[in-house]
């Protein structure tokens, strides 16, 4: 099976290449799709550079629209059977890509959500993510360990299948959310995390985890 990398990018000047590379030294038959969502620090340009290498697919956006419609652009773009996303950051690591996609090459599951474990103190985000992942139980059962874990996995066919809707970092709610309400089965695979802080370009913040409850609200009830 072939597989999509889909990496939404940012203002990750700093990261980027260094993840690109990770993700390129993964062995698994895949293609990267780069979406700059109107970068102003210099990402586009180390993008242009690694594009004209052959190395990936770029697509940039004229305006900043948020994480949730670059991975929306990513999708269109996609030919892969599975399809990844892969944070533009350093948190999280590509090797985890072999255990991530097992369970789907195995025919277990259409959709793996991996969940962070850290040798690192426990930080605000983190826990500010297990009360998401505790109303996404509440409200829909189902366990999601890490409803905020950057890594999703799924066949093209599902990922299609979703109708996405959401703009910014809220689509990982939503993907939940309609995931749980179809009955989905979703394997949950531990995948390594390495935290960093706001004056290391922590982008997530107190205001983003009230719009993630009250997404989990809306497609629990209103949609």
């Amino acid at each position: 099976m072939k597989l999509s990398v889909i990496i939404p990018v940012y203002n990750e000047a700093k990261t980027v290449s260094e993840v690109i590379k990770r993700v390129e030294a993964v062995n698994i038959d895949k293609e990267i799709i780069a979406v700059d969502d109107s970068s102003t620090d210099g990402s586009l340009d180390i993008l242009n550079g690694i594009a004209s290498e052959g190395h990936i697919k770029l697509i940039k956006h004229n305006k900043n629209f948020g994480k949730g419609t670059a991975i929306k652009t990513g999708l269109k773009a996609a030919n892969g059977d599975i399809i990844i996303i892969q944070d533009a950051d350093l948190e999280t690591d590509p090797q985890d890509f072999y255990e991530l996609t097992k369970p789907i090459i195995n025919g277990e599951t259409k959709a793996v959500f991996g969940y962070r474990i850290t040798k690192k103190p426990a930080s605000i985000y983190w826990w500010g993510g297990k009360l998401v992942s505790f109303v996404t139980w509440f409200l829909y059962g189902g366990n999601v360990k890490d409803v905020n874990n950057g890594y999703k996995v799924m066949t093209r066919d599902l990922w299609q299948n979703l109708d996405l809707k959401s703009n910014r970092f809220q689509i990982c709610e939503e993907i939940t959310a309609k995931l749980l309400k179809r009955k989905e089965k979703i394997v949950q695979v531990p995948t390594q995390y390495f935290p960093r802080t706001k004056k290391e370009g922590k982008k997530l913040g107190f205001k983003d985890g009230i719009v993630s409850i009250l997404t989990l609200i809306k497609y629990r009830f209103f949609n």
